[in-house]
C-alpha cells in the first residue's frame, strides 16, 4: 500500500512536470510561427518597396533621361556661346586697336595738314593805320620789295613792286606799295613815272596816312624836272589840304625856296 502510493506520488509528480513543458513547446512554435510569419511580412514589404523603388527609379530614371539631353545640350550652346563671345570680344578688341591706330594716323595726318597749310591760311597786318589780311606769299613778297628799296636797289624794287601789283590787284598793300614804287621810281630819277605814281596813290585815296608824303614827293619829281609852276601848286595843295603835318611843314620850307 505504501508502495502504490509512492508510485501514484511519482505518477502525480511528472505528470505535474510534464504539464508545464508540453504548453512550454506550444507557445514556442506560436512564437516561432508568428516570428516567420512577421519575417514574411517584412521580407514581402521590403521586397515590394524595393520594387517600388526599383519602379520609382526606373520612372526618375525616364524623366531624367530628357533633362540630360537638355543639360547637355543646354551645356553645349553654351560652350558654343562661350566661343562665340571669346570670338567676338577678340573681334572688338581687334577693332578697338584698329580705330584708335585709325584715329592715331587722321590725328597725325590732320595735324601734318595743318602744319602744310598754316603757312598758307590768311594773315593779319597792321600797315599805315589799317589792319587787313594778307596770303603768306604775299606778305613775303612785298617784305622782299619793300627790301629792296630800303637797301637802295631801286631798279630791282621798281620791278619788284610792278610786280607786286599787278599780281595782287586788290591787295590791302596796294597803297603802299604805290608808294614805295613812286620813291624807287624818283630814286631811279625816273621821275615821270614817280609823278605818275604818286597821282595814282593821291586820287585813289587821298586819305591815305601817306597821302601828304606822296604828295611832297610829287612836288619834288616835278621840281627835278624843273616844273616849278607845277611844283609850286603841288605843294600849296599840300599845305591845304593837310595842314599840321610834317609833309606840310616841308613843303611851306621847299616852297620858300622855288622860284
Amino acid at each position: 500500500m505504501r508502495g502504490l502510493r509512492l508510485t501514484l506520488v511519482a505518477l502525480a509528480a511528472g505528470a505535474a512536470f510534464m504539464q508545464p513543458a508540453s504548453a512550454g513547446l506550444f507557445e514556442d512554435d506560436e512564437a516561432r510561427k508568428a516570428i516567420l510569419e512577421l519575417r514574411a511580412k517584412i521580407q514581402a514589404n521590403e521586397d515590394a518597396a524595393k520594387q517600388r523603388a526599383e519602379q520609382l527609379n526606373s520612372l526618375v530614371q525616364d524623366q531624367l533621361q530628357p533633362l540630360r539631353r537638355s543639360m547637355l545640350e543646354l551645356n553645349s550652346q553654351l560652350d558654343a556661346l562661350r566661343a562665340e563671345v571669346a570670338t567676338l570680344r577678340g573681334a572688338n578688341e581687334r577693332l578697338a586697336r584698329d580705330l584708335a591706330d585709325t584715329q592715331r594716323k587722321v590725328t597725325d595726318q590732320s595735324q601734318s595738314i595743318d602744319a602744310r597749310l598754316k603757312p598758307l591760311e590768311p594773315q593779319k597786318v597792321s600797315l599805315d593805320g589799317r589792319e587787313f589780311q594778307v596770303s603768306p606769299d604775299e606778305r613775303s613778297q612785298y617784305d622782299a620789295a619793300i627790301g629792296l628799296v630800303r637797301r637802295g636797289d631801286f631798279a630791282e624794287a621798281v620791278a619788284a613792286l610792278n610786280a607786286f601789283l599787278k599780281r595782287y590787284t586788290a591787295s590791302g598793300y596796294t597803297d603802299s606799295v604805290r608808294f614805295w614804287l613812286g620813291n624807287a621810281q624818283y630814286g631811279k630819277r625816273d621821275y615821270k613815272d614817280a609823278i605818275a605814281t604818286f597821282k595814282a596813290l593821291i586820287a585813289g585815296n587821298p586819305d591815305h596816312p601817306r597821302a601828304p608824303e606822296a604828295l611832297l614827293a610829287l612836288a619834288n619829281c616835278q621840281a627835278e624836272l624843273k616844273d616849278n609852276k607845277a611844283a609850286r601848286r603841288s605843294l600849296e595843295d599840300l599845305i591845304k589840304a593837310y595842314p599840321g603835318t610834317e609833309a606840310a611843314q616841308a613843303g611851306k620850307e621847299r616852297l620858300a625856296t622855288l622860284k
